[in-house]
């Protein structure tokens, strides 16, 4: 697929610039030539002799090489690529992008390059979560920057979270993405899938039987026609789609705001069945069975993450579209979550114990927009995926005429 590809990867001065060696084997077996830069940083990690061997190409570090840059030779370099891979692209990188500084020659092809970016952010979780670093990732998107990742996991510093640089398969897989055409390249869609944990206290939770499976399918359908995928997951049992942009989260909240930082998106697809409620005050330590009864939880509700983006004035995606899990009145009450929360197209299904559908392999879709209602028959998940993006792509090719 990467046949005749040439990749220009930098190299920054993250302790996941290790796993950037096998990155390198991984795409040019894929077919990929890889022409490395290294940032002076990146060298305390990772060896220009040990890149330069395994890509099989000179490794560029100085913007001031007299031999090259009597050619312009860091405008040749970012030109003459098919893709710009930042791999791993630590939160000094991530802020020089935004900004606009170019002041080493890592920084300077990007600044001088028409040529797709694409970022595998590295850092510390504290790093990752600041709001400097969020407001630098929201100006990335905002200029076209692809982001693949990071990862949630243990560091090497010891802390646990979102920070980890996505394994060098995966990095693969969407560079591959990256350059497969299809109706939907160039709309990036966000898709929320699987259930929340709301915590009742360290050990206990309130959840669903949902399995993602049906969020997972609709992601990778949606990835294998083009689109950018941003898939943001509560704890699923269904593997995630490969390609796609994954987020990790527990909660309700964590969902509400990972979908916030998401936005711009052209289209979403609100498959997650997200708790309606969270305990007010989860208990610090295990709660304790007691003398004489039950302890008493109070609750609160959870935000409506599909109404208030099907609402939203600004950055409202131009399609959205919701789903609608019912144990009674399928129609009925499907019609009326439509009407209230405000989204196009609204996907319902009975997930009474009878049909199984609900952490199955199956579902049954009921589909209703303001044009009607579409019975749609029981079918497998990945079919029923495949029905809704061709419904998809349908709609953005006749928007697209409509524009045109």
């Amino acid at each position: 697929m990467l046949s005749s590809k040439r990749i220009l990867l930098i190299i920054t001065g993250g302790i996941a610039a290790y796993k950037s060696l096998d990155l390198i084997r991984k795409l040019r077996a894929a077919g990929a030539a890889v022409t490395p830069v290294l940032t002076d940083s990146a060298k305390e990690f990772v060896t220009p002799l040990s890149v330069a061997a395994l890509a099989g190409e000179k490794v560029h570090s100085e913007l001031f090489d007299l031999t090259s840059e009597a050619e312009m030779g860091h405008i040749e370099l970012s030109r003459s690529a098919d893709l710009i891979l930042v791999a791993p692209a630590t939160a000094d990188m991530m802020a020089k992008m935004a900004q606009g500084s170019a002041d080493d020659l890592a920084s300077t092809l990007i600044l001088a390059t028409d040529t797709p970016v694409l970022i595998a952010p590295s850092m510390n979780v504290r790093m990752w979560e600041h709001s400097a670093t969020q407001r630098n990732l929201r100006q990335l998107q905002a200029d076209g920057v692809k982001i693949f990742g990071p990862d949630a996991g243990d560091m090497a510093c010891g802390e646990f979270g979102p920070g980890r640089m996505s394994e060098p398969v995966d990095i693969l897989t969407a560079v591959q993405m990256h350059f497969t055409r299809g109706p939907l390249t160039g709309q990036r869609v966000l898709v929320t899938s699987g259930p929340t944990h709301e915590p009742i206290d360290p050990v206990r939770y309130i959840a669903n039987r949902s399995s993602g499976r049906q969020g997972s399918a609709i992601a990778q359908a949606l990835v294998n026609q083009g689109a950018e995928v941003v898939f943001i997951s509560g704890p699923a049992a269904a593997d995630p789609p490969l390609g796609a942009q994954i987020k990790r989260v527990e909660t309700a909240l964590e969902m509400a705001q990972a979908v916030e930082q998401a936005l711009p998106c052209n289209i979403a697809i609100f498959v997650a069945a997200v708790a309606d409620y969270r305990v007010e005050l989860p208990g610090a330590e295990k709660i304790k069975k007691q003398a004489g009864g039950l302890s008493t939880l109070s609750f609160v509700e959870n935000p409506d993450i599909l109404a208030s983006v099907a609402q939203r004035r600004d950055n409202r995606p131009d399609l959205v579209i919701g789903f609608a899990a019912e144990t009674e009145a399928l129609e009925k009450n499907a019609q009326a979550k439509r009407m209230r929360k405000g989204c196009d197209w609204l996907l319902a299904n009975d997930v009474s114990a009878k049909t199984g559908i609900m952490g199955g392999d199956e579902n049954a879709i009921l589909c209703i927009e303001q044009a009607g209602v579409d019975q749609w028959p029981r079918a497998s998940k990945a079919q029923v995926a495949e029905r809704l993006v061709q419904k998809i792509i349908d709609h953005v090719e006749k928007a697209s005429t409509a524009h045109g």
